[in-house]
């Protein structure tokens, strides 16, 4: 005769109301007297029992058990509400429109347990017939981040994600560079043009300053050399008697005002035709920037503002942009103001500066996206190998 369990070791019945077999194991008593009680279920006997086993052996191994309904449309909407803390507005609309977009609308009704790396690698593949690559890399990172976060939560074992690689998206625009004689063109047609937009255009094309420094710049971060204190003087104090005059690239547009990296931070010193032009701003805005601090509009004396006082937006600077483009016989449409920063470092390549000289003045972390990324003229020619190598079979015919 077999031998009755004891209360409160577990067992094995039909659940008349769910129409499953539930299968129970007692794993002792929590510090406040309660049981400890494990269940696992099926449609089956069988099926039940194996579904405690691994809700057994999950516990054992200190892992707690993923409730089996949740999706993935929880765990990315979870994460996006929580997970982007500190960023701009727009950056979080940025990712919530691609997240509704792409990863809920096609994998949103998934539970997050049963994801696979086949469900992913086939949903990438099929995104890259119509995402560029850096598209494809932001939902597969919206996508991989969520179920971090999700694991860290206990709400899936694993993240399968994180195994599948991000293939090649549809071709996209590419970032192009100024040559030298557009660059000249380009130069010589915003002399014709207000200064502001002016002084805008030689500073991005002549410092490698990134737009969004550009727009954040203010009057005190413009600093001249003063030869009797020995130091570096804000232009508003020094005045523009002064034969040095430097920049602090340390502020942007972005979130809490901080620059991209930490490298983007730098001081740069001016050449004399960005020195000429925002002389010439200086005397031109004095009135507008009195009646802006008087007004209370402006919370700081910035460089490149509207006629009211008020900062400029990247629409304000691609408009009077793209017009001087057009003065310069260039297709407007084609180019981005960004692209006086890629123009810059392509210019100074084909000067011979070396890589890693213009990585620091750009305030790129490494030479890498220097390399890849902006330096659309590859130069100088690289003599070494040919000179030593000459020198090496010289050596040995001459033996």
């Amino acid at each position: 005769m077999t031998k009755r369990r004891s209360r409160g070791d577990g067992g094995l019945h039909w659940d008349e109301r769910r129409q499953r077999w539930i299968a129970t194991a007692s794993l002792g008593y929590r510090p406040d007297g309660k049981r400890i009680t494990k269940r696992g279920s099926g449609k089956t006997k069988t099926e039940a029992k194996a579904k405690l086993k691994e809700v057994l052996r999950d516990h054992e191994d200190g892992l707690a058990v993923a409730p089996g309904n949740y999706t993935v449309a929880e765990a990315v909407r979870y994460w996006l509400a929580h997970g982007l803390k500190g960023r701009s507005a727009r950056t979080v609309a940025l990712y919530t429109d691609f997240a509704e977009q792409h990863v809920i609308s096609a994998l949103g009704a998934q539970r997050l347990r049963k994801l696979s790396v086949e469900d992913v690698d086939k949903w990438l593949a099929v995104k890259a017939a119509t995402l560029s690559t850096r598209s494809l890399k932001m939902i597969h990172g919206i996508l991989n981040r969520s179920l971090k976060n999700a694991m860290k939560r206990d709400k899936v074992k694993r993240n399968v994600v994180d195994l599948c690689e991000v293939p090649e998206g549809r071709e996209g625009r590419k970032s192009k560079a100024l040559t030298l004689a557009q660059a000249e063109a380009v130069l010589a047609t915003a002399e014709a043009s207000s200064v502001r937009i002016r002084a805008y255009i030689v500073l991005s094309l002549l410092t490698g300053a990134r737009t969004e420094e550009l727009r954040e710049l203010a009057w005190p971060f413009l600093v001249a050399f003063d030869e009797t204190r020995k130091a570096w003087i804000p232009v508003p104090q020094a005045g523009w008697e002064h034969t040095d005059f430097a920049v602090y690239v340390w502020r942007s547009v972005r979130k809490g005002g901080d620059t991209k990296t930490e490298k983007s931070r730098r001081t740069l010193k001016l050449p004399q035709r960005c020195v000429d032009v925002l002389r010439q701003l200086w005397d031109e805005s004095e009135d507008d920037r009195v009646s802006a601090e008087e007004a209370g509009r402006l919370g700081k004396d910035l460089v490149f503002c509207t006629r009211n006082g008020t900062p400029l937006s990247a629409g304000n600077v691609r408009r009077d942009f793209r017009k001087v483009l057009t003065n310069a016989g260039l297709v407007a449409e084609e180019w981005t103001p960004r692209e006086m920063r890629h123009s810059f470092v392509s210019l100074l390549s084909d000067s011979g500066m070396s890589i890693e000289s213009i990585s620091r003045l750009v305030g790129h972390t490494n030479t890498v996206v220097t390399e890849t990324v902006y330096r659309q003229q590859i130069r100088p020619v690289m003599q070494e190998g040919a000179v030593a190598m000459d020198d090496i079979f010289r050596e040995e015919s001459e033996a």
